[in-house]
């Protein structure tokens, strides 16, 4: 899909310069040469809210692997591809505040890449924000240069999935047995729930690290999306897959409404397992503070106004067909490459496993 061009503001040298840059040319022994003009460029750095209202547009990305219900997979319509979820009304807000602020309109413009790219492409200046579900609080080196807005979702985290009621009956046995621990050890119990257990885990995301650096000592599956994780499980591939692990809103909906042979793990008294805690941000560049700034003050107006709760409550807990959304209120976006944006990748097991 199409990248934008760099968000800066570029201006001719002032007629001082030009002179001095012609006279050193008439100044070079066997310099024949006439020039007519002599002009450079310098880039100068601008607000990120003051480039968008310019150019009238915005840069978004989301991931391109659903994960409902803040991304859905695309629908493509008779007036082209479309995605839907709350992650997109969201966008849709943030970018009505944005043109009240500009005083006119300004178009988001989508591009829904691999989860994995949106960090490189938001440093490399391709894209304005993104929004995918993505906690805030995750430690990870490729996440570096990047700053986040106050939590638009809250109550998030890191929990698992299996098939196998074995399966969760010992990672409640883990819990038990660590809780019989010395006080230290007891508050780690979590830490160690899937001990002995092989997990799958889509690549880069929060789970991801979350794994790797709790346990090393577990067998790790690291595949490319969530459904090339399913897929790897239903096509009992060795090694087997115990647990699915991931973000819990994610895989508590996959569970209720798409993937019903699959439940989460869920401590003895019913309540979901969550390895750790997590809200949900925009991520914007760090030295974007401007444009955190209006993220900030408008997450804060939808969420005193209720419309963040109602949009919470519309997209997790209301019964609808996605794709009719998608028809009559989802955002389009370019496509290049169709076919790609239903390649959900491979699955691999990490070295060291």
């Amino acid at each position: 899909m199409g990248i934008p061009d760099r968000d800066t503001v570029l201006i001719k040298a002032t007629w001082c310069g030009r002179i001095w840059a012609a006279l050193c040319c008439l100044l070079l022994s066997g310099c024949g040469l006439l020039i007519d003009a002599v002009e450079q460029v310098w880039p100068v750095a601008g607000s990120k809210v003051d480039i968008i209202c310019e150019r009238g547009r915005v840069q978004v990305g989301l991931a391109m692997e659903p994960f409902r219900p803040f991304v859905f997979p695309t629908i493509w319509t008779d007036e082209g591809a479309r995605v839907t979820g709350l992650d997109v009304e969201l966008t849709r807000a943030m970018t009505d505040e944005l043109s009240r602020r500009c005083g006119h309109p300004v178009t988001p413009v989508l591009h829904l890449v691999r989860f994995r790219d949106l960090f490189r492409l938001l440093n490399e200046g391709h894209l304005d924000w993104f929004v995918s579900a993505v906690a805030t609080n995750t430690p990870a080196p490729s996440r570096a240069g990047v700053a986040y807005s106050l939590p638009y979702f809250y109550g998030g985290g890191i929990s698992g999935i299996t098939t196998s009621t074995s399966v969760l009956e010992r990672v409640r046995e883990n819990i038990q047995q660590q809780a019989m621990h010395p006080a230290a050890d007891r508050l780690a119990a979590t830490s160690h729930a899937l001990d002995g257990l092989t997990i799958a885990v889509q690549d880069e995301t929060s789970a991801y690290y979350y794994a790797e650096a709790n346990w090393g000592a577990n067998r790790l599956i690291v595949c490319d999306s969530l459904p090339a994780a399913f897929e790897y499980a239903d096509a009992r591939t060795e090694p087997r897959v115990d647990i699915i692990l991931g973000a819990q809103p994610v895989l508590e909906y996959m569970v209720k409404r798409v993937r019903k042979d699959w439940s989460l793990l869920t401590r003895e008294n019913g309540r979901p397992l969550f390895l750790t805690k997590a809200d949900y941000g925009v991520v914007v560049a760090e030295e974007s503070y401007r444009l955190r700034w209006l993220v900030n003050d408008l997450l804060l107006k939808l969420d005193e106004s209720g419309r963040l709760g109602e949009m919470r409550t519309r997209w997790l807990d209301d019964e609808y067909a996605f794709p009719r959304r998608a028809s009559l209120e989802g955002l389009p976006f370019d496509v290049e490459k169709m076919a790609s944006h239903y390649i959900q990748g491979t699955c691999r097991i990490r070295p060291g496993s």
